[in-house]
């Protein structure tokens, strides 16, 4: 397996992802894109990635803070997302140079590309689809899910995955009620899946440092929400 530090740009910003593909395998593949938790492009994201890879995909784990910026707490991320959610043009903007960084890369098939996030990138994962960006599928895990913008409804072109945990503290039940009702009215191939016992961050093993109840690992739902994953890949790519 192969991996590099990948700079890209949506014109006002410099990004530093990280790309893992296994140069081995020949022919075009699938590309995915990993965006990471609000903290910033961190561990999990880069070896979600890797894992992406070894199962035969080019994966850019993606920056979104830009100029690799990394948070250390709660306190930090607040205003940080709030400023996203105050400018969602811009946060698309990030998503989608993402995404174009990935297509530029040798070996990636465009017509097979998709999008996958934890947390807050989970959000910028449904976020991207919410553009009509190419995407065949999208992801979420544990995502903070908000409502579309006017002039959203019918773009969203991918097969749509939420794995959320059933007791998640973070997420109220009427975002993502209201994030099913835009699906089912659009009509998108969408699944949500929720994991009993589960509260938020619950793939990243990293999670119990932080001294957050509302942040806990679940080796069971992780690897649930893994194995549902590569399923909906199975389904989308063919």
């Amino acid at each position: 397996m192969k991996t590099k530090t990948l700079e890209y740009t949506n014109g006002k910003t410099k990004f530093i992802g990280y790309l893992a593909s296994d140069d081995a395998r020949g022919g075009p593949r699938p590309g995915i894109v990993v965006f990471p938790e609000a903290f910033g492009l961190g561990d999990h994201a880069r070896q979600s990635a890797e894992r992406l890879a070894q199962l035969g995909y080019v994966a850019l784990a993606a920056d979104i803070n830009g100029e690799g910026a990394m948070y250390q707490d709660m306190a930090q991320l607040g205003p940080l997302i709030q400023s996203f959610y105050d400018d969602r043009s811009e946060w698309r903007s990030r998503a989608r140079a993402a995404l174009d960084a990935l297509l530029a890369q040798p070996g990636v098939d465009g017509a097979r590309v998709a999008a996958i996030g934890y947390c807050f990138g989970g959000s910028t994962a449904f976020e991207l689809a919410r553009t009509g960006a190419p995407l065949a599928a999208i992801a979420t895990f544990h995502a903070g899910l908000i409502a579309e913008l006017p002039g959203d409804a019918g773009r969203i072109q991918a097969k749509v995955l939420v794995c959320h945990g059933a007791d998640d503290p973070l997420v109220k039940k009427e975002a993502i009620d209201g994030v099913m009702a835009e699906l089912r009215r659009d009509k998108a191939d969408w699944q949500v899946v929720f994991y009993g016992n589960a509260v938020h961050s619950f793939t990243n093993p990293e999670a119990d440092a932080r001294q957050v109840p509302a942040l806990k690992y679940d080796k069971k739902a992780d690897q649930r929400s893994w194995s549902v994953m590569r399923h909906l890949f199975d389904e989308a790519f063919g």
